[in-house]
């Protein structure tokens, strides 16, 4: 695996961490910025809006640029963005930085993707997009804990310092190992032609499928604390491990995912999405046991993120001739799913069905994603045979 795509991982790491922090610093950002806690978790939101906008636009927009010079632009931003924010005594301000960082963070996603797709042969795609996506598995498991850390010993903004000059860091390795200009013999990107690829049913049911499995897994995993604490019965003191173990299993499973997503992406996908509607209905009715709790969230962990690698690899081969706009438009698909996961469990608690609740929304969104993986599969035999049968007609006509 070329070095690249793991200083491709170490980037999103940085940037991951960013993402993740700032749900174990609010108590001391309301404080700071004088605001409630409320509102500085509208913070949060405003990563996730920049987030769902920013890939698509910025995909547009650099289309044509060197991806070296667009990778180490978004970077630039999102570090400025995070040294502004450490400086500033406005709420509104921190605000508007966390927007503008989440929306070039995004780029960075789509971007980086097809960097490293790119970088590798086609039957090391998934492996490839493991180690990429695993800087945020691995942010999960260490980049929470230590900006937590970091901020409720030196303050939040020491927590923002630290993640710009992670951030400074990724970027000089991204100078130092992604090549330059445009990839040997690569066509210009046209736009036009992105979008005309990008009219395939399958590829819009594969971004169904991506939105669905995230939501399947964000339902259960946003109230896990929540759970943990008022169901499981577990000292909020232990929490923490208890998520670093999610985290553990998220690197675990991310990392299988990867080393079959390109040989069998659909068993990949049947057995993450199967694993993980079976996990959340466990969850559902063990959660008041601290035994089978526990084990259920490295499961959840590890099934979730198995699918990772083949929902980002499968846009690539659907989508040929639009590997960026199909990569951003997959990093929003992720990000719908990350907004009606938690969404949707937030109205099953709301209605007074307690946290155990969720992860029994969780299991029913995977049962639909369930559906519509079984839907591309059929789709796909079909393409395969229709192809196969063309090709038979053109050999039978040339003899």
């Amino acid at each position: 695996m070329p070095l690249a795509v793991y200083i491709l991982g170490l980037a999103i790491f940085a940037q991951g961490t960013s993402e993740l922090m700032l749900a174990g610093l609010l108590p001391e950002l309301a404080a700071d910025l004088g605001v409630s806690v409320p509102d500085a978790g509208l913070l949060i939101s405003a990563f996730a809006m920049g987030m769902l906008v920013g890939a698509p636009v910025l995909a547009v927009v650099t289309l044509r640029w060197p991806r070296r010079t667009a990778l180490l632009t978004f970077m630039g931003i999102f570090a400025l963005s995070h040294v502004v924010g450490a400086l500033t005594t406005s709420y509104g301000m921190l605000f508007a930085t966390r927007v503008a960082g989440a929306f070039v963070y995004a780029g960075f996603w789509a971007v980086a993707a097809t960097t490293a797709i790119g970088l590798v042969p086609p039957n090391a795609r998934g492996k490839a997009m493991s180690v990429v996506a695993g800087g945020l598995t691995v942010a999960t498991i260490l980049g929470l804990s230590l900006g937590t850390v970091i901020g409720q010993h030196l303050g939040w903004r020491a927590a923002f310092w630290a993640v710009a000059a992670l951030s400074v860091l990724a970027a000089a390795g991204v100078w130092a190992t992604i090549p330059g200009g445009r990839p040997e013999h690569a066509a210009t990107p046209r736009l036009s032609a992105e979008l005309r690829a990008m009219a395939a049913p399958r590829l819009w049911l594969s971004y169904g499928t991506t939105a669905l499995t995230t939501g399947a897994l964000l339902a259960s995993f946003s109230y896990l604390s929540a759970m943990l604490v008022d169901t499981t019965g577990i000292e909020s003191a232990w929490v923490p491990a208890v998520l670093a173990l999610y985290g553990a299993g998220s690197l675990i499973g991310i990392t299988i995912g990867g080393r079959s997503a390109d040989a069998r992406p659909f068993l990949s996908l049947y057995t993450g999405v199967a694993g993980l509607i079976v996990t959340s209905a466990a969850l559902a009715m063990g959660a008041s046991a601290a035994a089978v709790a526990v084990p259920l969230i490295f499961l959840l962990g590890a099934f979730g993120f198995a699918t990772n690698p083949a929902l980002n690899t499968r846009v690539f081969a659907l989508a040929k001739d639009a590997p960026t706009l199909a990569a951003a438009v997959n990093v929003s698909s992720f990000n719908v799913g990350i907004t009606i996961g938690p969404w949707l469990g937030g109205l099953a608690i709301g209605g007074g069905f307690g946290y155990p609740s969720v992860a029994w929304v969780g299991a029913a969104i995977g049962v639909v994603s369930l559906g519509t993986i079984a839907l591309s599969a059929g789709l796909q035999r079909r393409a395969s045979a229709v192809a196969g049968a063309a090709e038979e007609i053109g050999i039978r006509s040339a003899v």
